[in-house]
């Protein structure tokens, strides 16, 4: 076997598409978009055996002062890394690779199912990696503990959807209440199209971070996520589009109708009240926009690999939520998603704490566990460690550092 530092883009694209477990993270394009990004140097790293490929990895270098740097192996290694033999080649072979870059260590979190899970994220009967978390600490890794919540490079919990599963199947599983309020978007006309338009959805994406307290990538982020990613069609953007001029019509047509129902009758009046006081309500909502033919009121990013679909970033104002539009367009993505073949959708990230004292992070959990399919937790993240004492200090470093740059 043979370890390559430098795979051309054909070879790592080839090999990572044969691959069903890859994730997005250790695609070919994440590594161009990290470096525009996040400064950070991609190495497309694997091993041949016989002039052919047999594993491939995405590293991403990051600088440090004093002319020493660290790695990342997002979402781990591209390759069944319960073959011990392959996996102990590897290891070996990048403790080597992190003495000739003068790293200090190479960090990794394998997208890889650690333990069978409960609603509760307590542990049950069913599949585990333990072997393999036995296997990795032998080869010298070092794993950096069991977090519930996002304290990790990503989240160590996600939700996960068997796309191969009937749609009856999959709608089964999912929460009556969330069919109910994608069943309601119908009411008002709701146009779901793909879509380019990176300017909207980063509007969009700034007034959930200042309405929820978070910080909200740059547009040129998101436009150098896209512009990488939709080069091999590994990316959609999945827009909700209304007519508020149409919507109001149709909502004084039924307000009046109900006007004329409640003059001759007295059978059904608290119903009818109710639904008069509905359409009043989304009428003032609707009325602010009224010259508007066509307003983009939600925008959702999906990326994409062969195998897979992950909802990542979405974006919404205040009628996107009302008109549950959110909630039907994360179902159209499905089932785009669905009809096109895909094995898995996957809500990318949630909490492994579902009564979290986080208010927002709970609730955020409770909104995904309404998709039904499987509460997956992950390995962890591990630490190949080449130079113990700076390992040490770095965060330190890192911590002055970044204050000095402030």
């Amino acid at each position: 076997m043979q370890f390559i530092t430098d795979l051309n883009e054909k070879e790592y694209r080839d090999f990572f598409n044969g691959c069903k477990d890859a994730h997005f993270l250790q695609s070919y394009s994440w590594g161009q978009a990290s470096k525009k990004n996040r400064n950070q140097i991609p190495y497309y790293v694997g091993v041949k055996e016989k002039n052919k490929l047999i594993a491939c990895a995405l590293l991403l270098k990051k600088k440090t002062p004093l002319n020493m740097c660290y790695f990342y192996a997002p979402r781990g290694f591209v390759f069944d890394m319960n073959n011990k033999k392959l996996l102990s080649f590897f290891t070996e072979n990048l403790k080597d690779f992190l003495k000739k870059e003068n790293a200090i260590y190479l960090k990794v979190d394998p997208g890889i199912k650690y333990q069978t899970i409960d609603s509760n994220a307590n542990k049950i009967e069913g599949k585990n990696n333990y072997k393999l978390f036995n296997e990795l600490i032998n080869l010298g890794y070092k794993h950096t503990g069991f977090y519930k919540l996002y304290e990790g490079n990503q989240p160590r919990y996600t939700i996960r959807i068997d796309l191969t599963k009937p749609i009856e199947e999959i709608n089964k599983e999912m929460s009556k209440s969330f069919l109910k309020t994608v069943k309601k978007s119908y009411d008002y006309n709701i146009l779901v199209r793909n879509s380019s338009d990176i300017k909207t959805f980063s509007a969009l994406i700034n007034l959930i971070s200042q309405k929820n307290g978070f910080s909200s990538y740059s547009l040129d982020y998101y436009q150098n996520f896209y512009d990488e990613f939709i080069k091999n069609n590994e990316v959609k953007i999945f827009e909700a589009v209304i007519n508020p001029k149409n919507i109001i019509k149709d909502l004084q047509e039924k307000a009046n109708k109900i006007k004329n129902e409640l003059n001759i009758t007295t059978k059904r009046k608290q119903d009818l009240e109710n639904m008069l006081k509905k359409y009043n309500k989304d009428l003032d909502l609707f009325s602010k926009f009224k010259e508007n033919d066509n307003l983009v009121v939600c925008s959702l990013i999906c990326a994409y690999t062969k195998f897979g679909c992950w909802t990542l970033y979405i974006g919404n104002d205040n009628i996107g939520m009302q008109i549950n539009a959110v909630n039907r367009l994360y179902y159209e993505a499905l089932l785009d998603a669905k009809k096109n073949g895909y094995m898995f959708y996957d809500l990318f990230g949630t909490v492994g704490d579902p009564h979290t004292n986080y208010k927002n992070l709970a609730g955020l959990h409770e909104f995904k566990r309404k998709f039904g399919g499987e509460y997956l937790e992950f390995i962890g993240e591990f630490d190949l460690i080449n130079k113990k004492f700076w390992y040490k200090i770095l965060p330190i470093l890192l911590k002055i550092y970044r204050k000095l740059r402030r």
